[in-house]
């Protein structure tokens, strides 16, 4: 039985906390990485997270959706710090970082796949620097060798292949976590209304025409839904996710937060790969 369950919460950080008589539980939200998307409340079992939607008004500039934890609701499983692709999570037993859901081998791990050739890079090249709109991108050069070192914070990086875009040298691959399909119900989109361009944490993916209405330019969209969370209209933005890019798991609580985030027909089609890839290993032991 828990002794205290703690809340704490600074302009940074959110901490809650569920003190034991043998352990002490901590699940850190880093409010800095945060973006306010749905992911770890979609796929919370306990519901204990719920998102909060700014109703100030949205002028200048739209604020985005903050993140509560209910510490009564939650069970420090890890599931939201597993599926955040901003790493915002993190979850801690008795000060040391542990993710039991990983351990216990019920949920994946997200794979983060990028390519760096910085045999290619330019020695006065720092333009996947700039571009990351997550400051997860460091350059460094080294004049007397001609070399340039590329170091990326890849356990915060979603995915969205900004620097890949920016990149005048095609040095970097990025594969996406998330991907989908985005659009906007122009017959539904107010005129005007540039409240899911405000909160988009990638630059460019979102932008207001000369008619007023909002455009999409997919190509850097994480899917991680903020959009939708912050937009007024409903319908007038509709998202949807197909696939999540992970390690292999054969677990019914990944399939149960998959087919939340995605759908029912994309679950089953995830089990059948599996299924397919089964057979064809157990082939290769037979035949092989």
């Amino acid at each position: 039985m828990a002794m205290r369950l703690l809340k704490t919460e600074t302009e940074d950080e959110l901490l809650v906390e569920r003190v034991m008589y043998t352990k002490r539980y901590s699940l850190i939200l880093n409010k800095r990485r945060c973006v306010g998307c749905d992911i770890c409340q979609t796929v919370c079992p306990r519901e204990a997270i719920q998102l909060a939607v700014p109703t100030e008004a949205r002028s200048p500039k739209t604020k985005q959706p903050t993140i509560t934890i209910d510490r009564s609701k939650c069970s420090f499983c890890g599931i939201c710090e597993a599926i955040c692709p901003f790493g915002a999570f993190a979850l801690e037993i008795d000060g040391g970082k542990v993710l039991p859901v990983l351990e216990k081998e019920c949920f994946p791990q997200l794979v983060r796949e990028i390519e760096v050739d910085q045999a290619r890079c330019p020695i006065d090249c720092d333009e996947c620097e700039e571009a990351c709109p997550f400051d997860l991108i460091e350059v460094t050069a080294d004049k007397a060798k001609n070399k340039v070192q590329v170091d990326i914070h890849r356990e915060y990086c979603p995915g969205c292949r900004l620097c890949e875009a920016k990149c005048p040298v095609d040095a970097l691959r990025v594969r996406k976590i998330l991907s989908g399909s985005i659009k906007i119900n122009n017959e539904k989109c107010p005129v005007g209304c540039r409240d899911c361009v405000d909160v988009c944490p990638v630059p460019g993916v979102l932008h207001v025409s000369d008619s007023g209405k909002v455009e999409v330019d997919d190509f850097c969209c994480v899917f991680c839904g903020v959009c939708r969370v912050a937009c007024p209209v409903e319908e007038a933005l509709e998202l949807h996710r197909n696939a999540v890019y992970h390690t292999p798991v054969r677990s019914g609580a990944w399939n149960k937060a998959l087919e939340k985030l995605t759908s029912t027909k994309n679950m089953a089609k995830e089990l059948q790969t599996k299924t397919a890839t089964k057979a064809r290993e157990a082939v290769k032991r037979r035949f092989g």
